[in-house]
């Protein structure tokens, strides 16, 4: 999800297809194509500097898995809000311009140490926006400097926020097999007893 300014000058939020995995239109064919970028160091790094400042998007999520290692195999558990509310987490964006004209839009999802349930199973997690921030976090333009800093500084404490209402659970290791899953199956996402 990003805004932009259309033909008229008006505000427009859309939701756009992107490919995950950030590619910027400089990097090699075969280059790295990270699927996240840390929180510490987003606005800086040489990778991820641009897009911060002036590309930035809402990646869209129920809740997320993350694997725990067991004796017996990866154990998937599912991490989302309390009150079963849509989460946004921070992301960026580029794009290239492909030979049929059409623009390829690649996307990284922002990721910070883990401060909820989701520490449990992983020390990682995404920092996620609240209504307030998203509408800064989407605006349009290219941010200076101390704008970024700023804008850093809010998500650090708008994703804590977030982060402590989250929880975790275990689910049915079917989610591990990506080739026969059927990602519409909501069973995919119930509490699952371990033991």
């Amino acid at each position: 999800m990003r805004e932009h300014l259309d033909d008229e000058g008006q505000l427009q939020r859309t939701v756009e297809f992107a490919r995950w995995g950030f590619r910027p239109a400089w990097a090699k064919e075969k280059g790295p194509r990270p699927i996240n970028a840390r929180f510490e160091t987003a606005p800086t790094n040489g990778m991820f500097r641009a897009a911060f400042a002036s590309t930035r998007a809402v990646v869209p999520m129920s809740g997320y898995y993350e694997w725990v290692e067991t004796d017996d195999g990866k154990q998937p558990y599912y991490v989302h809000a309390t009150d079963e509310k849509l989460l946004h987490a921070a992301g960026l964006t580029t794009a290239e311009q492909n030979v049929d004209g059409n623009w390829d839009v690649t996307f990284t999802i922002i990721t910070r140490e883990a401060r909820d349930a989701a520490g449990e199973v992983d020390d990682r997690m995404p920092a996620f926006l609240d209504e307030d921030l998203m509408a800064e976090w989407l605006a349009p333009g290219k941010l200076e400097m101390g704008e970024r800093e700023q804008l850093h500084g809010a998500l650090g404490g708008v994703s804590e926020q977030i982060a402590a209402t989250l929880v975790t659970h275990p689910v049915d290791r079917r989610v591990n097999n990506v080739r026969t899953v059927d990602r519409r199956d909501e069973g995919l996402i119930a509490p699952l007893i371990l033991g």
